[in-house]
C-alpha cells in the first residue's frame, strides 16, 4: 500500500529556534538592514558589495547553528510518510536533519550563481548554480564563464522559478503541514489554495493566520512544541 503524502511548508518560525534570526519580527531589519537593501535585485544592483557581506555573515552564522527538534521532527515523518518539504528558508536545516526530499523556493545560501544566469521573468539555470558551502563571495569572484557571482537567493522582485513544483506537489497531498510562517509572504502564502477539496490542512504558528478555511487546524504553538501536537494527532487517526 502507497504511503500517504505531506507536504511540509516551512518558513522562519523553524529556523529561528535555532538561533536563525527573522526580519518580520523586528519591524523591516534583518540584522540591522532594511530589508529591501540586502534582499531585493534593487539593493544587488544599488550596493552588491553590502549584499554580498551581508550573506558572507548569514553563511557564517549557519556554520554554528544547528537543526532543532523541529527539523528532526519533521524529518523523522519519513518514517511512516512520503513527506516533501517546500521551504521558504535559505538555510540548509532541513538537509542536515535528515530530510531527503526539498523545495527550495527562495533559494539556498550555501550556493552561488553567476548574475548573467539570473533573469527576472524566467528565473534562472539549475546547471549554472554552484556550492560553496560556507565560504565567501565576494567582488571580483567569478563564475567559469567570466560573470560576477551572487548569492542563489530568490530576492524581492524576482521571480520564485519552484512555485509551479510547490503548486504540484500541494495538490498531490494528503495532509498540508504548514510549519512556522503566518503566510505573510507570497507566493508562498497562498499555496494551501492548492490543496484538494478532502485535505485536511494544519498550521503550527503561535500568531494568527489570515487565514479562513474549514480545512484547517490551527496548532498555536512554536514549532518544536506544535510537531509534537500534530506527531500526536497523526496518532490518533
Amino acid at each position: 500500500m502507497a504511503r500517504k503524502k505531506i507536504a511540509v511548508l516551512t518558513g522562519a518560525g523553524v529556523s529561528a529556534e535555532s538561533g536563525i534570526s527573522t526580519f518580520r519580527d523586528s519591524n523591516g531589519l534583518w540584522e540591522n538592514h532594511n530589508v529591501e537593501d540586502v534582499a531585493s535585485i534593487d539593493g544587488w544592483r544599488r550596493n552588491p558589495s553590502l549584499v554580498l557581506e551581508f550573506y558572507n555573515e548569514r553563511r557564517r552564522q549557519l556554520k554554528n547553528v544547528s537543526p532543532n527538534a523541529a527539523h528532526l521532527a519533521i524529518a523523522a515523518l519519513e518514517d511512516e510518510y512520503d513527506v516533501t518539504i517546500i521551504t521558504q528558508n535559505v538555510d540548509n536545516l532541513h538537509e542536515r536533519a535528515g530530510s531527503t526530499k526539498i523545495i527550495h523556493l527562495h533559494g539556498e545560501l550555501t550556493k552561488v550563481r553567476p548574475v548573467d544566469s539570473c533573469n527576472e521573468s524566467d528565473g534562472f539555470s539549475e546547471a549554472q548554480v554552484f556550492d560553496i558551502g560556507y565560504d565567501d563571495i565576494r567582488l571580483g569572484d567569478l563564475a567559469p564563464d567570466g560573470a560576477q557571482l551572487r548569492p542563489h537567493i530568490v530576492w524581492f522582485g524576482e521571480a520564485v522559478p519552484k512555485i509551479e513544483a510547490a503548486m504540484d506537489c500541494v495538490s498531490r497531498s494528503d495532509i498540508f503541514l504548514i510549519v512556522g510562517t503566518s503566510l505573510q509572504v507570497y507566493p508562498a502564502a497562498g499555496l494551501y489554495r492548492y490543496a484538494g477539496a478532502g485535505t485536511p490542512i494544519y498550521i503550527i504558528d503561535p500568531k494568527d493566520v489570515p487565514v479562513h478555511d474549514g480545512r484547517i487546524t490551527h496548532i498555536r504553538e512554536t514549532a518544536t512544541k506544535g510537531m509534537e501536537i500534530f506527531k500526536n494527532i497523526l496518532k490518533s487517526k
